[in-house]
């Protein structure tokens, strides 16, 4: 018998299926006060919408836009801080998903998909959120931060010439999302009920409000 056929859907995480607002930006805060304190970063704190834009980008652009001028120590520090505040607050039970992820999830595990993750976060972030709040579900979890990728572009080629086989489909909020997915000739999917703006999912095949309306596309 041949190799049976496998449906392929890669995630991004913060926007798409984690509302990451309700864990990093207090762990921005957190880290921003603590460089302020230690004297390695003399500017103000920046506001909440500054830090929203910030999702969706790797670390290195989120630094270089909110720690312009700092050496490459202070930037180091800035991810250990980080990476330490917002796993302190996910265990304490901060941040969720959005609502009927996982279940969904849970329905194409069972309808035998292979589930990846594709972020442009921090490895130790994004496995982190992938083991607290979808144990299981994942068959590859991918981050910029784990394999020093510079664009999503080339994360999501990695996953690819990791599997070879099926069809794949690619899911999330920012334009970063959907070039990964255009560039790589998937199928895209835009979610706009996250932190991106409608305008940036034009490109989009499909447009979602709702994370469980991706069950009637995929």
């Amino acid at each position: 018998m041949g190799k049976e056929f496998v449906k392929t859907i890669i995630f991004d995480l913060d926007g798409t299926l984690f509302q990451s607002d309700t864990l990093a930006i207090p762990a921005f805060h957190d880290t921003m006060f603590r460089l302020q304190k230690e004297g390695l970063y003399p500017g103000p704190i920046p506001s909440d919408e500054v830090l929203k834009s910030m999702f969706g980008k790797t670390n290195d652009q989120i630094w270089a836009e909110l720690l312009p001028g700092v050496s490459v120590a202070v930037v180091e520090k800035a991810d250990e801080y980080m990476l330490y505040y917002e796993m302190l607050r996910l265990h304490r039970g901060e941040g969720r998903p959005y609502p009927g992820v996982s279940e969904v999830l849970q329905n194409f595990r069972q309808r035998d998909y292979r589930l990846c993750i594709a972020s442009n976060g921090d490895q130790g972030y994004v496995t982190g959120v992938a083991e607290y709040h979808f144990s299981g579900l994942f068959e590859a979890v991918y981050s910029a931060g784990g394999y020093q990728t510079r664009s999503k572009v080339d994360l999501v080629k990695l996953i690819l010439q990791r599997f070879k086989d099926g069809e794949y489909i690619m899911v999330g909020d920012r334009s970063s999302d959907i070039e990964a997915g255009k560039k790589n000739g998937l199928l895209t999917i835009g979610c706009n009920y996250g932190f991106g703006k409608v305008e940036e999912l034009v490109d989009a095949d499909h447009l979602v409000t709702d994370f469980k309306q991706i069950v009637e596309l995929a």
